[in-house]
This record gives C-alpha cells, sequence and structure tokens, in this order.
C-alpha cells in the first residue's frame, strides 16, 4: 500500500461519516480516526496547583466609596502580619500536617517550635519531604489545607518569631 492509496482511504473515511476504521494486511496494520460527531471525546483532568482557599480572589470592581474600605482591610492585616515569618513550600507537591493519617499533625496553631523541627511534609512523585522551620517562634496560623496541592514559594504557615 502505497501513500496515495493512503491518502485515498483518508478521505473515503472522512467523507462516509465513520468515527473509526482499522485496516490490517500481512505488512501494514492502520487505524484511522475521525472527529465526527459520534466521536467519543477526550476528557483531560488538571490537577489544581493550589487550593482555592489560599488564592486571593481578585476583588469586584467596586464602587468610590467601597474601594476605601477592601483597600483598608489588606492594608491593616498585612501590616499585622508584617511582624509574622512566613514559611514558604520550597517544592511543588501535596501538602501534609501529619506524618501518616493515624498520626497527630506536626505542628498546630499556638505550639512553639525550635529551628530544625517538622513542620509539614510534601509528597513529590511519590516522595515524602519534610519540611522543616528555619526559624524559632510560635505557629499562629497555618495558611495551607492538608492533603491539598501547594505550588513552590507558597505560604505554608506564619510564625511569630518574638
Amino acid at each position: 500500500m502505497d501513500i496515495k492509496e493512503i491518502q485515498s482511504l483518508i478521505k473515503f473515511v472522512a467523507k462516509s461519516g465513520a468515527s473509526e476504521v482499522k485496516l490490517e494486511t500481512d505488512d501494514i496494520k492502520i487505524t484511522i480516526r475521525t472527529g465526527a460527531a459520534g466521536a467519543e471525546p477526550t476528557y483531560v483532568q488538571q490537577i489544581p496547583m493550589a487550593p482555592a482557599p489560599v488564592a486571593p480572589a481578585p476583588p469586584p470592581s467596586p464602587t468610590p466609596g467601597t474601594a476605601v474600605e477592601t483597600e483598608a482591610k489588606p492594608a491593616g492585616s498585612a501590616a499585622d502580619d508584617s511582624k509574622y515569618i512566613t514559611i514558604k513550600s520550597p517544592i511543588i507537591g501535596t501538602f501534609y500536617r501529619k506524618p501518616s493519617p493515624d498520626k497527630p499533625p506536626f505542628v498546630e496553631v499556638g505550639d512553639t517550635i525550635s529551628k530544625g523541627d517538622v513542620l509539614c511534609v510534601i509528597e513529590a512523585m511519590k516522595l515524602f519531604n519534610d519540611i522543616e522551620s528555619e526559624v524559632s517562634g510560635k505557629v499562629v496560623k497555618v495558611l495551607a489545607e492538608d492533603s491539598s496541592p501547594v505550588e513552590f514559594d507558597q505560604p505554608l504557615f506564619l510564625i511569630d518569631p518574638s
């Protein structure tokens, strides 16, 4: 079978409305699939890179009166958070607060931690990586959901170093 015969076969299958044709001879196997209406769709599932609660939502287009109110709140919380140290994810993966499902979390809000203490585990490519604290202090807030995907440099914990 030469290239012209294959091209003719492709044109014939496309015009016939068939979604798939398989042809096998002694020396060649050909499968032709067309994008006909009866063809099954291909499904692609993407893993979200950041959990919804962590990603800030864009504010709705405010009126001039509400713009002052919405800007005042983030400025106030940013001022409060500025005294805290943010522990960020060093890798992309799945964030786990516990070493295993039946164990307690590594740290809770209010716990005092030392430099080198394990705060969480991030699974990347079937490897579990301990994330250790780079500072000593008190855990103020956990910023990621347990068993959720995290991105590189995504904030995970707020630590009060005082």
